[in-house]
């Protein structure tokens, strides 16, 4: 573990230099001998580094000459603007434009770069399948009750065994199993809220959020998001006495793919302890991580218990089984009420099959060979991007998840040409659909967890020329 760790830091230390541009495309490393004396490291640790590098493609191996920085590593666009304060802007509902991108799902020839979901080809349905044959053998009454309001034990305890993020900061009693992450989230809103309460969020805004802040009658501010680091927390200052209750995804956002710097988390922590202030943080997307190690959640610094961790399977085991978590702190006890009354217990199979699945090991095995696959797909993504959409876009640089933030040309609006793109099979979301105000009309999100081959190359090349010939 500690080898596996320390040929990752070096990596790291390599592609942080040519991120900062003290390598530039072209430069020549030094060889596998001298970054092990370089790095006071065994020869092996020094060949798994560079193999690390070549694996995300910032390096490449030429005979005989050594290793040297790619074009792949470097980044020509820059990132995209930081959103602004539009409190008193009238709000326009998006669920007009939602629903018709969803609705267009149903065409099977269209590449799916709008639907926030991975391909199946990335996903274990095969061995998940296998823990349901067992877990149907074991569970000898199976369908004749129900299962715990908290969740199935097992469950809960590998969930608290794997966060190892937290440190031991949780147990198994800590945690209620819910019907996904937006099953914890609206869980939460409706143990911490009131209709006519306001609510901070990101800008722009994971659009199942504003639906349901729309549902509880819920007062929304989007406070000004970068799209490296975040909610900008002086902005957030600006605005706190209004608030009521924040909901933040502080890992890998979406649709941003922003990560909330570690002392940002702590100062948003304390700040919120300070005015007595719940969080609701989504951490969906914290173990699609492409660094050497998982971010901490915000949880990790709360002692007042005003943080609520939710997390979910869905977006990385299986969509259909509908599993996720909170860590509802000191509302504990109104989300187990709630939960009685609304859903009692989710499916005992389901729970006992990914209880099996953490246990033997191969949930890590599965996410690591995931990050892998994903971080490739960025690359590609990034530079197709790069050489066939129009030249001054702006591309977001996720370090985790799997989506992509674009902002275009001003003069493109994304919401009129969606449906053209799609009488030519090409789809994306639409920047409108993850705000209520009236911007990001010349954005779109595109989904990388995809499963990458001819076509789904062609079809983002003329995706990027379609745009191309609108400009």
């Amino acid at each position: 573990m500690e080898q596996q760790l320390l040929y990752k830091k070096i990596a790291n230390i390599v592609e942080n230099q040519i991120k900062n541009g003290s390598l530039a495309y072209g430069d020549r490393l030094p060889s596998v001998r001298s970054a092990q004396k370089l790095y006071n490291v065994s020869l092996n640790t020094a060949k798994s580094a560079y193999m690390e590098l070549e694996s995300r493609s910032l390096i490449e191996s030429r005979p005989k000459s050594g290793f040297f920085v790619s074009r792949s590593g470097l980044r020509r666009m820059a990132i995209p603007s930081i959103s602004t304060f539009k409190i008193d802007e009238k709000k326009q509902d998006p669920a007009a434009l939602i629903d018709k991108v969803f609705h267009s799902l149903e065409d099977k020839e269209i590449t799916r770069f709008s639907l926030g979901l991975p391909d199946p080809s990335l996903l274990p349905i095969q061995k998940l399948n296998r823990c349901i044959v067992d877990s149907v053998h074991e569970l000898h009454d199976y369908g004749d009750q129900y299962g715990q309001v908290q969740g199935s034990p097992s469950l809960r305890k590998e969930i608290a065994k794997w966060s190892l993020v937290l440190e031991g900061k949780i147990s198994d009693d800590d945690l209620i199993i819910t019907s996904g992450a937006m099953n914890a989230i609206y869980s939460c809103l409706r143990a911490v809220t009131k209709p006519g309460d306001t609510i901070a969020v990101e800008s722009p805004l994971y659009f199942g959020f504003i639906q349901a802040f729309q549902l509880l009658g819920l007062k929304t501010i989007e406070i000004p998001t970068h799209p490296i680091t975040g909610i900008e927390l002086d902005a957030l200052k600006k605005v706190i006495h209004k608030i009521d209750v924040c909901c933040f995804v502080s890992n890998f956002s979406n649709p941003l793919g922003a990560l909330m710097p570690e002392e940002h988390k702590r100062e948003l922590v304390k700040l919120l302890a300070h005015h007595h202030i719940p969080l609701i943080e989504d951490d969906l997307y914290g173990n699609i991580y492409f660094g050497s190690s998982r971010p901490k959640p915000c949880k990790y610094f709360d002692e007042e218990g005003l943080v609520m961790w939710c997390g979910s399977f869905t977006k990385v085991l299986a969509p259909s089984f509908r599993l996720g978590w909170v860590e509802p702190g000191r509302y504990k006890d109104k989300i187990l009420k709630q939960k009685l009354i609304q859903t009692i217990s989710q499916p005992a199979i389901y729970q006992e099959a990914v209880s099996k699945f953490l246990q033997i090991g191969r949930y890590d095995h599965h996410l690591n060979s995931f990050r892998k696959k994903l971080y490739s797909n960025y690359v590609n993504f990034r530079n197709s991007i790069e050489a066939h959409f129009p030249e001054n876009t702006k591309m977001s640089q996720p370090e985790g998840g799997f989506v992509l933030w674009l902002e275009l040309d001003h003069k493109i609006d994304s919401t009129v040409l969606y449906d053209y793109a799609l009488k030519q099979k090409l789809s994306f979301a639409p920047g409108r659909m993850f705000t209520q105000h009236d911007q990001f009309k010349n954005c779109i999100r595109l989904n990388y967890a995809v499963n990458w081959n001819e076509k789904t190359a062609q079809d983002l090349m003329r995706l990027g020329r379609f745009f191309k010939a609108v400009l």
